[in-house]
């Protein structure tokens, strides 16, 4: 039998992400439509030729790399968060980033491009891409082929998340005002990722005494879960940030 033929891929642009790490990244694309963030085309691709008619579709596909985790191989059942963390299922019937082959699809919308001297940019909504995440494609999203209106999703037919009310605590909403002139948009979009409830599956009950930690853009935001309500206790600048 002959063996498997090779393929090789480029890389022809990276995300700039505010998800600084893949804690908190929203479990599908557009859950949280206030993330945005830029494709950065590597020299090579920055050819506006290539964006020719781009402004016609509102939402792109993007083919990516799972690069956080390209070097942990695969496994042929994965447990999905959406069944608590617990039950096995086919690795091929989930979206899981452990695959045979790391690659990824998301769709986002599409928010223009521009050319900065010898820089091609593309911005795009509703990200669910860590920062620093390889693009392989990009393709026009089609709603007839697309959408498609009598689909079943089996485990995950329900939209996750909106089950928690987010609230400021008076340090944070304090820091959010500081950070306004440079973040103004911060309020919304934590809030809407915190709403997906990011904990692990199996902390996702009412009842938690732990506080959590996540890195959106340059900050590090703490919060923790009391009953049906999210509290946001802090928002404040990395040490490390540029």
């Amino acid at each position: 039998m002959p063996s498997q033929p090779l393929y090789s891929f480029a890389e022809i642009a990276r995300v700039s992400s505010p998800y600084r790490q893949k804690f908190a990244i929203p479990r599908q694309p557009n859950l949280v439509k206030e993330a945005r963030g830029k494709l950065l085309f590597d020299p090579e691709y920055s050819d506006a030729n290539a964006l020719r008619g781009l402004e016609q579709f509102s939402h792109l596909w993007l083919i990516f790399v799972f690069h956080a985790v390209a070097e942990d191989g695969w496994s042929a059942t994965v447990q999905p968060p959406r069944l608590g963390g617990k039950e096995h299922i086919g690795v091929f019937a989930s979206r899981s980033m452990f695959r045979p082959n790391p690659i990824g699809l998301s769709v986002v919308e599409n928010l223009g491009w521009e050319q900065q001297t010898d820089k091609l940019i593309l911005h795009v909504g509703g990200l669910d891409l860590l920062d620093g995440t390889p693009i392989l494609d990009i393709k026009p999203y089609l709603p007839y082929a697309d959408s498609l209106s009598d689909a079943s999703a089996g485990y995950a037919s329900e939209i996750p998340g909106g089950r928690h009310t987010v609230i400021f605590k008076p340090e944070a909403r304090q820091q959010l005002e500081q950070l306004h002139a440079n973040y103004p948009e911060l309020e919304n979009f934590i809030a809407a990722v915190l709403q997906q409830d990011p904990r692990p599956a199996w902390r996702q009950k009412d009842n938690d005494d732990k506080q959590y930690g996540m890195s959106l853009y340059d900050l590090n935001i703490k919060w923790r879960v009391q009953g049906s309500t999210i509290q946001v206790l802090s928002v404040k600048q990395l040490l490390d940030a540029s």
